[in-house]
């Protein structure tokens, strides 16, 4: 008996809302799965797919430059750090095998070749994760505007603020109506 009491009043005080026929219409419209497997795929692809399914001024074929841009620069930073790491590995290898210096690391000891190698596979390790943010983040970004081109933001939207006494201080709840 307890148990069903307790059960009741814990289902009467949830609130839920569901979502309508239209709703639910327009979500598979724009699914935003689709957007994102579509940029994980080719990054930019999830931006087009949203551009092209959009209503009114919701365009996205701008953010298309600056993914290749920023993936290109952490690209280029990864392959010039992965180049100095090998350049600096194969002269400590010739080193240790007798061969005098070469030119681009006759200033350099052992010891500072070491330290050199070091903070450029540390500078490389750091572009992987910069280049999979970027990845990432381009994919978030598809996901995000797929889900929210359909959100209403016209200006006959209307916030009323009711606050109740509660036992323990004061409950507020906030409606969002259209008016």
């Amino acid at each position: 008996m307890k148990h069903a009491a307790l059960i009741m009043v814990l289902l009467l005080s949830v609130q839920g809302q569901s979502q309508t026929a239209k709703d639910l219409a327009l979500d598979s419209l724009y699914p935003y799965k689709k957007a994102a497997l579509r940029s994980a795929i080719l990054p930019g692809l999830g931006q087009i797919y949203n551009s092209a399914h959009s209503q009114g001024r919701k365009n996205a074929y701008w953010k298309v430059p600056l993914i290749y841009a920023g993936l290109a620069a952490t690209s280029y930073v990864l392959i010039q750090n992965q180049k100095t790491v090998n350049s600096v590995r194969q002269e400590y290898e010739l080193r240790m095998g007798g061969n005098a210096p070469s030119a681009p690391w006759t200033d350099y000891d052992n010891a500072a070749l070491i330290s050199t190698y070091d903070q450029y596979a540390r500078w490389r390790d750091l572009s992987i994760l910069g280049l999979g943010a970027m990845w990432l983040f381009q994919i978030a970004d598809a996901a995000v505007e797929a889900h929210f081109l359909n959100f209403n933001v016209s200006k006959d939207l209307s916030v009323i603020f009711r606050p109740k006494p509660a036992p323990n201080g004061m409950l507020c709840s906030v409606h969002f109506k259209f008016k």
